[in-house]
């Protein structure tokens, strides 16, 4: 596929400089922090300590059904071997974190679960809190661009594999849908309000198929979304496999681009995958914000592979990492 003119590609790669990271040493910490009331648990990590003073920080949100331990995870830890204090998060109603009905995704409660992770950080005595950035993958890269445009203390903005989840709710991963299956799922969803109200408790719905035929069978981004959650590749067991059937009118109607130009002039940066079957969305989104904007491809990753494929994670690690630096701090 053709990249837009605007855009810069990168070929898969283990650089040395991530080789370099690997060796340096770090702290994880064990933390929880309030969002709207609810106690939000977190990984804390804390890169070595041979460059003294408050440091520049990195919220990093998980795609929708993950946890910490997961991709988000995966990122926190590499962006801080080079150099950054950053703090990966389960969302409200899932993981370790508080919340009832559990599996709940409730789009605006995630959008406060980030800027309630800014203000977590900014209580942090390693952690300058005039240079903190965000970063959000897949689900949590809608989420990041809603909580960023409103909130003026993330001072940079990066996404990887952004998904907005009220689009593929809508349209489908790939923006072909039918219209029936959402009007399908709102009707679920009004059935099981009703019947929650009655006394029958909260209706869920599988996110995921029951085994890797019906994976496949429904094409490569729900049969690689299924290998990544459902088997010994990224499995964990606080992972969501359901959502509440509640979740779904309120997913339907959110629109995670709608303010994306209300970030600029802070920076704002979208890794994609050219394999991607969700890249029209990083596309759209950056074809309304403002500048300064840059769209980056990681030539031959899918939406998944950008989750935990080092050939793939290590070249986006590299840009995050110059990106950050660029913008938050000359020192790291």
């Amino acid at each position: 596929m053709d990249s837009p003119p605007a855009t810069r590609r990168a070929q898969p790669a283990d650089t040395s400089a991530g080789r370099y990271h690997r060796e340096k040493t770090q702290m994880k910490t064990n933390v929880t922090f309030d969002s709207a009331g609810l106690a939000l648990a977190g990984h804390l990590y804390t890169p070595d300590g041979r460059h003294p003073g408050p440091r520049p920080a990195i919220v990093v949100g998980h795609p929708g059904s993950g946890v910490k331990e997961q991709a988000a995870g995966l990122y926190a830890e590499r962006l801080s071997r080079a150099g950054y204090v950053t703090l990966a998060f389960d969302a409200a109603y899932q993981g370790q974190s508080e919340g009832e009905p559990r599996g709940l995704e409730d789009p605006s409660h995630r959008v406060e679960d980030f800027k309630a992770a800014v203000s977590f950080l900014s209580t942090q005595t390693a952690v300058d809190s005039d240079r903190i950035g965000a970063l959000g993958i897949c689900a949590s890269g809608g989420y990041v661009i809603a909580a960023a445009a409103t909130d003026h203390r993330i001072r940079a903005v990066a996404t990887v594999s952004a998904a907005d989840m009220g689009r593929q709710f809508r349209e489908g991963a790939d923006g072909t849908q039918d219209r029936s299956v959402i009007q399908g799922l709102l009707d679920a969803a009004a059935a099981a309000r009703t019947a929650e109200a009655h006394g029958e408790g909260v209706g869920t719905f599988p996110i995921f198929p029951a085994t890797e035929e019906q994976a496949r069978a429904g094409g490569q981004h729900l049969f690689e979304g299924w290998e990544y959650y459902c088997t010994d590749r990224a499995r964990h067991e606080r992972s969501a496999k359901s959502f509440t059937l509640n979740s779904v009118d309120r997913i339907a109607s959110f629109d995670a681009f709608q303010f994306v130009g209300m970030i600029a002039p802070r920076p704002l940066l979208m890794i994609v995958g050219t394999e991607a079957v969700t890249s029209w969305m990083t596309t759209h989104a950056i074809e309304h914000a403002g500048e300064p904007k840059e769209q980056y491809w990681v030539e031959g990753a899918s939406h998944v592979a950008l989750y935990d494929k080092d050939e793939f994670v290590s070249p986006a690690i590299a840009k995050l990492a110059g990106f950050f630096r660029a913008n938050l701090s000359d020192a790291v």
